[in-house]
């Protein structure tokens, strides 16, 4: 079942493609006929998410509260940027409709550079559903999200939001050469203490000297200690290093 990213591709063009391409449901013509009079291409706000007049009524709105937003006439349902957009839908919606997941992407073609498809997981079986929803993210250069409620949907919208101007470090794993790792390194060094623990003497003490200062009855005091693991962690910190 591990099949590579290659195979997927090539399966869904083989059982999928014939019977969409016809019916150009996918993939843009390459003449496209002159734009007529309708909703932006693209929505130039950028200090709020933009909303598709057809999501109105859509749960997963109300759960937006850390963002503003707005309807604007866009094609995707929600723009989280200018270059950032979702299309939402439901699982339920889906198996009653297959079609409307090919009809939006026919009108969205190639717009934005990140086009995410947020699904909403609400039946008890999706597993043969997101199969079907993963070749044809792969095909259309999208990225799969699932939430399982609206509430994690709204979620995810307004966090795109949130780091739409943020720089990437602040979403980047800390590196291993902080100095914040490494004191925790050193305190998991010694055998008693968990990473758990590192983080609650830091977290009490804030600093290795505090730690040091720190005597055996207040290292007992933090929580998931008792007096055998502060006693090991004490005659560790103050034991002579050359012997």
């Amino acid at each position: 079942m591990d099949d590579s990213l290659e195979d997927i591709a090539a399966e869904f063009e083989k059982e999928f493609t014939a019977n969409i391409v016809e019916d150009k449901s996918i993939i843009p013509e390459t003449k496209e006929e002159p734009q007529k009079p309708g909703p932006s291409r693209v929505s130039r706000k950028t200090h709020c998410l933009s909303v598709n007049p057809k999501q109105k009524g859509n749960p997963i709105l109300k759960f937006i509260t850390n963002v503003p937003w707005e309807y604007d006439e866009i094609v995707p349902d929600y723009q989280m940027g200018q270059t950032t957009c979702a299309l939402f839908l439901s699982l339920r919606y889906h198996n009653l409709n297959p079609d409307y997941i090919h009809e939006r992407l026919k009108l969205l073609k190639k717009m934005y550079q990140l086009r995410v498809l947020l699904v909403q997981v609400d039946i008890n079986d999706p597993h043969h559903c997101l199969k079907n929803l993963t070749r044809i993210c792969i095909l259309a250069d999208m990225t799969l999200i699932l939430a399982w409620s609206p509430e994690e949907a709204g979620k995810i919208l307004e966090t795109y939001k949130i780091y739409e101007t943020k720089p990437a470090d602040k979403i980047m794993e800390k590196s291993e050469s902080s100095p914040h790792l490494k004191l925790v390194q050193a305190l998991t060094s010694i055998k008693p203490v968990n990473k758990t623990d590192a983080i609650t003497l830091i977290s009490k003490f804030k600093t290795l000297k505090g730690i040091l200062q720190a005597s055996e009855y207040q290292l007992s005091e933090c929580p998931g200690f008792g007096s055998r693991k502060a006693k090991k962690l004490y005659q560790t910190l103050h034991e002579n290093f050359c012997r």
